[in-house]
């Protein structure tokens, strides 16, 4: 018996994961892949995350961009210098560091090494019972941190969000410390090319609308018109599960954290920052319920609504007048917000 089980050990499972075991709480995270598991991603790390990790995060950076370049089909560059470089990661390398962390304050981790995935789950008598095709476990709250498309949402019967494509390109063919975000090569939405040691991540994502079905060629386009040779590098295609207005995030002792709960920046399609806000909400408010102080799924759907929906609003506005711009008006319009003070970090990231 578990006082908490985390499905997913991405960085939304493993940092709930942390703070619970943290404050003594027993938890169990369950993972089907393999660690560690390459995952396709800008990588793209904020300052801001600092407030819900307590510990140095450097071994886990990869290397730190200290430029921004905003084009318009791949034309009328916005080039800024960031004041306070953002961190870049690799995803199968920030998501390892992560869950061992938490492993250092006695959390247990089931991963696909023995072959464990959730086959299902039940609620029973204040207890959730989870069957994996390991051994049947139970817990008094689980969290759902098993990313967009995932199918926890499903089996909490709770409303599933609508799901939009992105595509990423991994290249060691080109190298550099600029971050390049393009607008408007494929509609409604952005292509972006992420710096690491030893290369690239371009990735595209439809924000917006229908699914584009030359998704696969543009990225490769793009991806050699940077310089990159395409013939060593494969389009990897996934889910994305962006915010689209209030929903319940929570059903009996179960929440919804991260990509699961659709926390994605509808502006620049970023998921880590998020994740990480909503599992700092979540772990908090079980462990306060598990100490007998109220109920945590009763406020957890609220404060997400209340603190991410509101950035959100703006995010969208932001993301429909860019698809409505014209390159000029778009190069006007970045040259304007930065101007005025937006936070670099937070506005491109």
């Amino acid at each position: 018996m578990f006082d908490c089980i985390i499905v997913g050990a991405g960085p939304a499972g493993s940092t709930a994961a942390y703070h619970l075991a943290k404050q003594g709480r027993s938890v169990l995270v369950v993972e089907k892949a393999s660690l560690l598991r390459n995952k396709p991603c800008g990588g793209g790390v904020s300052g801001t995350i600092a407030q819900w990790l307590d510990f140095d995060r450097t071994p886990a950076i990869s290397l730190k961009a200290s430029k921004i370049s905003y084009t318009w089909k791949m034309g009328n560059p916005v080039k800024v210098e960031i004041d306070s470089p953002i961190s870049m990661v690799q995803r199968d390398v920030f998501d390892d560091f992560l869950i061992k962390q938490a492993q250092k304050t006695g959390e247990e981790i089931e991963e696909s090494t023995e072959v464990t995935e959730v086959k299902e789950i039940e609620f029973k008598i204040y207890v959730w019972e989870v069957k994996t095709n390991s051994e049947p476990v139970s817990d008094r709250y689980l969290i759902a941190a098993d990313g967009a498309g995932g199918s926890m949402t499903k089996w909490l019967g709770l409303k599933e969000p609508k799901l939009c494509l992105s595509a990423c390109l991994e290249t060691r063919s080109i190298k550099g410390d600029a971050i390049y975000f393009d607008f408007a090569t494929i509609k409604k939405g952005f292509i972006s090319s992420s710096p690491k040691a030893d290369g690239y991540s371009l990735s595209i994502a439809a924000m917006r609308g229908d699914k584009p079905k030359d998704i696969e060629k543009i990225l490769p386009n793009y991806a050699t018109k940077c310089g990159a040779d395409i013939s060593v590098s494969n389009v990897r295609k996934h889910p994305r599960s962006l915010w689209d207005g209030d929903r319940q995030l929570h059903s009996q002792n179960a929440l919804l954290v991260g990509d699961a709960a659709s926390l994605a920046d509808l502006l620049s399609g970023d998921g880590i920052r998020p994740a990480l806000f909503s599992l700092f909400k979540a772990a908090q408010g079980i462990y306060r319920t598990l100490g007998g102080a109220g109920d945590a799924k009763k406020h957890y759907t609220k404060s997400i609504a209340e603190q991410w929906g509101t950035d959100m609003v703006w995010a969208c506005r932001w993301a429909g007048a860019f698809n409505q711009f014209t390159g000029t008006a778009c190069r006007a319009g970045l040259k304007l917000a930065i101007a005025a003070g937006v936070d670099e970090q937070n506005f491109a990231w």
